[in-house]
């Protein structure tokens, strides 16, 4: 039951994934050309106003200066006329920036002669940087202030970066080499006392052509007619496409969710009752035993006990049975002129009052349990005596 349920209700839920999917309006038979990356995997994605040399049209691009290439290492690379090749790590083409490096991994290096004059682009963001070459024993320095470059220094020197300060002097065994602008990332320059490491990418944007605006609406810039540059947006006039695309994992992954969780109740729910069932179907099958149950007295009543022949010991104290000399009620040896009662059953003999206490509470000789006859019939002994038409005698024994 629970598999026909999920069953039938993940096919409607990506229909009705499938039909909002539908309705999201793709980009105009017009769109700019298409994106390329040096990379299948890395690297950024190549795209108005860039264009990537063998791999895409002049006309993907056009603007001189935006040009771009891939090396051997399948890097993306941009040469900026003064300060040579680069590696681009990233483009935001929102905020019309691009973050690049050096190939070869000195990024402090290029930075000692770095100028983007005579391209579109420029550091929007900077920080005046002062290099220092100190001799190799010069170690006591604080790493807070000073950030050392390794590729840059060698056995027999160190060489070291710092903000610029006019107020703070060099080491003295440190010799200034030059005192660079860097164009640093936006994130570093929000904090006055961050250190930058020099191996950190360096940012450059660009003003022209202005896209920031259609980029941020969701569209894509590119040549409409001749060199006019125009915004390639949806045809529908709708909401963005990552605000759709937002909008649909936001309403269908909880309607998952609690289809889930509805499917996961309605199969514990088959579940209890199957176990349930099965609980009753293996219970077995009681007859109540409707005979009457017939309870034992626990003791004896008044005039039973005293139907009991007695016997008043003389002298001598003999009883019938020799080994009889003391009560096994109050473990009391008899002694001359005491009552005692026997049980007529088994004819065990115990003085009559510790006698009549025990029979009231215990229907059973003390000595061997057996049961007299209870309260209900007649002793035997007072039947016989009943019958001679004489009441129970009181012997002596002397």
């Amino acid at each position: 039951m629970a598999t026909k349920t999920a069953a039938t209700l993940i096919p409607l839920l990506t229909l009705c994934v499938s039909s909002f999917l539908s309705t999201i309006p793709s980009l105009s038979a017009a769109a700019p050309c298409s994106p390329q990356s040096c990379h299948a995997a890395f690297g950024p994605q190549i795209r108005f106003p860039f264009h990537l040399l063998h791999r895409q049209s002049p006309s993907c691009g056009g603007r001189s200066g935006f040009e771009l290439r891939c090396n051997h290492r399948n890097q993306t690379i941009l040469t900026l006329p003064h300060s040579g090749a680069f590696v681009v790590d990233h483009i935001d083409y929102a905020s019309q920036a691009i973050f690049i490096n050096d190939p070869n991994s000195c990024l402090p290096r290029r930075i000692l002669n770095f100028s983007a004059a005579g391209s579109p682009f420029r550091g929007a963001y900077t920080r005046s940087y002062t290099f220092l070459n100190c001799s190799s024993d010069f170690m006591d320095y604080d790493p807070a202030r000073y950030t050392q470059l390794d590729c840059l220094s060698g056995r027999n020197h160190t060489v070291l970066a710092m903000r610029s300060d006019p107020t703070a002097a060099a080491p003295a065994t440190c010799r200034r080499i030059k005192s660079v602008r860097v164009p640093i990332e936006w994130e570093l320059s929000q904090f006055e006392w961050t250190q930058m490491d020099l191996r950190d990418d360096l940012e450059l944007v660009w003003n022209d052509p202005p896209c920031r605006n259609c980029e941020i609406g969701g569209g894509i810039c590119g040549f409409s007619e001749g060199s006019t540059v125009a915004c390639f947006r949806h045809s529908g006039s709708g909401l963005p496409r990552s605000a759709k695309y937002g909008i649909i994992i936001g309403v269908g992954i909880p309607g998952l969710v609690c289809l889930i969780g509805l499917i996961c109740y309605a199969c514990g729910m088959i579940r209890a009752f199957n176990l349930r069932s099965s609980i009753n179907s293996n219970l077995p099958m009681t007859i109540s035993d409707q005979r009457p149950v017939i309870r034992s007295v626990s003791g004896l009543d008044g005039p039973t006990i005293q139907s009991y022949p007695t016997t008043v010991l003389g002298e001598s104290r003999r009883l019938p049975k020799a080994n009889d000399v003391c009560c096994p009620i109050c473990l009391s040896d008899y002694q001359p002129k005491e009552t005692l009662r026997s049980i007529p059953e088994c004819n065990h003999y115990f003085h009559a009052d510790c006698l009549d206490e025990w029979l009231k509470l215990n229907g059973s000789c003390p000595l061997c349990r057996n049961s007299p006859v209870s309260s209900v019939a007649t002793p035997c002994f007072s039947l016989s005596v009943s019958s001679s038409g004489s009441s129970p005698s009181t012997s002596g024994i002397s």
